[in-house]
């Protein structure tokens, strides 16, 4: 089921606009961002929250899918989170993990998704809980093609977890299940999102410079 948005957290240039001056930035990406919008600690608070959900409202093992790449950090300390939480019942949750990467394409007959891992692996998603784990929603039209795509599998359930879902008038219309931060129309990196592979080491969300984009351009 979708979150409800007055479950998520939503930032706004106007509100979550923080100085540069108040945190630490490494000193290669000073010129290169504006401004951070969400800090890093910040970040993980709501990693924690969303992991209780997540642990809330399982109904047995989860196989946790990364889509790669930038998923992976939301990834990671996700499932740390997960693995010290108990259910109501005072159970752990069982996980397995599995890494996606995932191409979109369309043509003059079609439109989907590829993904790296084979069809012998996602046979062996029927009858089990998937819980997919993004970093960013845009269009929402990938999550859509998708979804389409792994429930040909069987699964029992698919619940999607997105830390960012990005306010822009491209979007589709979806949300996912559980949403960490709704965000403006800009540009960000940091928290393992990238520019051209630049700022995955950056642990602040941060909206990229003018500078930044020049920088690290691909001509």
């Amino acid at each position: 089921m979708p979150m409800n948005p007055e479950q998520w957290i939503d930032v706004t240039t106007e509100k979550n606009h923080y100085s540069l001056d108040h945190f630490v930035i490494p000193s290669h990406y000073e010129k290169d961002v504006s401004s951070i919008l969400i800090p890093h600690g910040v970040i993980m608070d709501r990693v924690n929250k969303l992991a209780r959900l997540i642990v809330d409202e399982a109904t047995g093992p989860l196989v946790v899918c990364c889509i790669l790449k930038g998923g992976h950090q939301y990834f990671a300390d996700l499932v740390n989170c997960i693995k010290k939480l108990t259910t109501r019942g005072g159970t752990s949750v069982p996980l397995s993990l599995e890494f996606i990467r995932v191409k979109s394409y369309k043509n003059d007959k079609s439109e989907g998704v590829t993904m790296s891992i084979t069809d012998d692996e996602c046979k062996e998603f029927e009858g089990k809980n998937l819980l997919i784990v993004e970093d960013i929603i845009d269009t929402g039209a990938t999550m859509v093609q998708l979804l389409k795509k792994l429930n040909t599998y069987n699964p029992k359930t698919i619940k999607v977890t997105s830390l960012l879902v990005k306010k822009t008038p491209k979007s589709n219309g979806y949300i996912p299940d559980y949403v960490g931060f709704s965000i403006p129309d800009e540009f960000v990196v940091g928290y393992a999102l990238d520019y051209n592979e630049y700022f995955r080491d950056l642990d602040h969300i941060c909206v990229i410079s003018d500078h930044g984009k020049k920088a690290y351009s691909v001509q």
